[in-house]
């Protein structure tokens, strides 16, 4: 138990770490990333007006039958980037929420690049 403990501190410590540098703003939001074992998330964030601009996972009913692996993260990314242009963002912040930026994150991150959104 004292493993799992130390591990969640250790994931917490990264994670506070980062949002201590990043933050989003109107013009340019965070783009926020969770991923479970089974599900994987993300929401656009206006933290100035603590407003979610939009958001994506795979428990939404579009995305009902995506899987967390690398190529779905990527539809998913392509998806939330859709969802940004129409709403005329273009730029943001992206938050790898305390995640290794490889696998699942990176193509998630990759995907959002591949509809047209900078960061």
């Amino acid at each position: 138990m004292n493993a799992l403990k130390s591990k969640i501190k250790r994931h917490e410590k990264r994670k506070n770490h980062i949002r201590l540098s990043i933050s989003g703003t109107a013009s340019r939001p965070r783009i926020s990333v969770f991923r479970s074992n089974l599900h994987f998330y993300a929401q656009v964030i206006d933290d100035e007006n603590g407003v979610t601009l939009c958001s994506i996972s795979t428990v939404q009913k579009e995305y009902k039958g995506l899987r967390n692996n690398k190529e779905n993260a990527e539809k998913l990314g392509e998806a939330l980037g859709k969802q940004m242009l129409d709403k005329k963002i273009s730029s943001a912040v992206f938050d790898r929420n305390g995640y290794l930026y490889h696998g699942i994150v990176k193509a998630f991150a990759d995907g959002v690049r591949k509809a047209g959104v900078n960061f």
